[in-house]
């Protein structure tokens, strides 16, 4: 028998992301509509709700529109910048050719969207959730799966407190709470670790596409005020990853309060391991066209976290029995519109309105048919499917090839010519080519002012682990890194990390070791993605743990 407490609702929602805190809604509305009364408890590993939101963000409002008609008029922090402008730059290392709005189907010209702070979007809904009687518990991260004896999931339970990096209980030790429910919604964000433990277990990725990523790594600054143009948005391809075959881009999103959120993705498919994604967005800095904009002005905020790229083809299994996937944790990116806000808020709604029946008729932990049913009937599977066979282009024929295909297939979509074919994907972790057969990469030296190291971007993420704790970034054979990832690849967990946490000491002296430097983790995920030999794993650390991101 367990010494845990705890606590049964009728829906436990891990993650308070807008996939989770949407469900959240939904469900209490629908409940209300109904004069029913379902118990609904958010669980969020952040200190605070948005503590681990980033995203850059322009966002579609369709979803709002749906869940909270008024949000415009009720004090929403995203009603503030409507998108009034909308640029796409193909850049070479010195200039840059502005991409006809002609040559891209209208969803991806902003046209009604906003852009504005993920996090605060969450937080402003995380009160709206509260006001409907929907239980938040910030700083409590969910680190396991519960399961009845049918199999069928019951819950989750939070994490231990208080226990030192040795396994052993500390004096302020706590045990963890168990929270049951009829059902579980999964809301982690992109690579959740309960998430990835429940494909496992159901074998939900049976029928589908390995999920891709990129890693996204964000600044949000204070610029000259004669050039910040609020709603201004800008998304650029090409340089500097088109210097050794890689694929992403960046963005420029002219925010409240004369900042700009500036940010660079790199696809994870790329095959030198010296690649630094986080290198690739501080040499992007430093193109005359961004370096002009950012002038005079000033780094106030740091972050970096995966995104999922794999779009329709790598969506899994939905439901389980006792549970659902909903938002990243599923992978609902609509990656050429560079939006999946909108997406996995959706996907949460159905969710909840599955649930909702389900629960009303006296059911509880079987599967929730009902929602991967009005997911095939919504208007984000259509979404999705337009753009399905972008990334794969892409990547199979390069940017400027590859984009020009895509763009074919978009148009061909949108205006009713079904393509009669679904490209696919192929795992992050299987690309790296061997360190002998690349040209080692050499990044300019960060120069404090336009161009940062990662401790001191770290520093401004406002990133903190209690230091007494096992470590949350395990290692299934410690001997990997040293014994075949160093003399194969460099161990490239050095360079894609954007976080400094992974090192090789003493190799000068021919004693290398591999140090995790886990304080400074800010969760973005990619080590569990990336890593050639899949041998690191990512799993919660102590509840409250990890980045606090103000205004991300």
């Amino acid at each position: 028998m367990s010494d845990r407490e705890s606590m049964p609702y009728d829906v436990v929602i891990v993650g308070a992301g807008p996939a989770g805190l949407s469900a959240a809604i939904r469900l209490k509305q629908l409940a209300a509509e109904r004069d029913a009364d379902l118990s609904v408890c958010v669980l969020e590993k952040g200190s605070e709700v948005g503590a681990h939101i980033l995203s850059g963000a322009v966002i579609d409002p369709q979803t709002l529109d749906e869940l909270l008609p008024t949000w415009r008029d009720d004090g929403c922090p995203l009603a503030e910048v409507p998108v009034t402008q909308n640029v796409h730059w193909v850049l070479t290392k010195a200039g840059k050719v502005n991409l006809p709005h002609l040559w891209t189907p209208p969803f991806l010209h902003n046209k009604g969207t906003y852009t504005g702070s993920l996090a605060n979007l969450c937080r402003w809904l995380a009160g709206k959730a509260e006001e409907l009687g929907v239980e938040i518990f910030p700083g409590f991260a969910a680190a396991e799966i519960l399961f009845n004896e049918d199999g069928s999931v019951k819950g989750v339970a939070t994490g231990d407190m208080g226990v030192a990096r040795d396994g052993t209980h500390k004096g302020d030790y706590q045990p963890g709470l168990e929270l049951h429910a009829k059902y579980t919604f999964f809301s982690e964000g992109c690579r959740g670790h309960l998430s990835k433990e429940l494909m496992r277990i159901f074998d939900l990725r049976r029928d589908c596409d390995p999920q891709v990523y990129g890693l996204g790594v964000k600044e949000l600054w204070d610029i000259d005020p004669a050039l910040h143009e609020p709603g201004k948005v800008v998304h650029t391809q090409g340089w500097p990853l088109s210097e050794h075959g890689g694929n992403g881009g960046g963005w420029i999103y002219h925010q409240a309060g004369g900042q700009v959120s500036i940010g660079f993705v790199t696809w994870l498919n790329y095959s030198n391991p010296y690649v630094s994604p986080f290198q690739e967005m501080q040499k992007w800095k430093t193109h005359p066209q961004v370096a002009a904009l950012l002038k005079g002005g000033k780094r106030v905020s740091y972050g970096a976290r995966a995104i999922s790229d794999g779009g329709l083809q790598s969506i899994p299994k939905l439901v389980f029995p006792g549970g659902a996937l909903i938002g990243d944790s599923a992978g609902f990116l609509n990656v050429p519109r560079i939006k999946g806000t909108h997406t996995a808020m959706k996907s949460g709604m159905l969710a909840a309105e599955a649930a909702v029946d389900a629960i009303l008729s006296q059911r509880g932990g079987d599967e929730l048919a009902a929602y991967p049913e009005a997911f095939e009937r919504s208007w984000v599977k259509k979404e999705l499917s337009i753009v399905r066979n972008v990334v794969p282009l892409v990547k199979k024929f390069g940017d400027l090839l590859g984009s020009g295909l895509a763009g074919v297939t978009m148009w061909a979509e949108y205006v009713g010519l079904k393509m009669p074919f679904t490209l696919h994907h192929h795992p992050d972790h299987e690309t790296l080519w061997r360190k002998d057969l690349v040209k080692k990469i050499d990044y300019p030296k960060a120069d404090g002012v336009l161009t940062f190291d990662r401790l001191s971007s770290v520093f401004l993420s406002n990133t903190n682990h209690e230091e007494d704790q096992p470590v949350h970034l395990t290692l299934k054979d410690p001997d990997v890194p040293v014994a075949y990832n160093l003399p194969l690849y460099d161990e490239p967990a050095q360079r894609y990390c954007p976080a400094g946490v992974y090192e090789i000491v003493g190799e000068e002296t021919g004693d290398p070791k591999f140090v995790i430097n886990a304080q400074n983790c800010v969760h973005c995920k990619t080590c569990d993605i990336k890593d050639p030999t899949q041998n690191i794993n990512w799993v919660v650390p102590e509840g409250g743990g990890g980045p606090n991101y103000p205004n991300m």
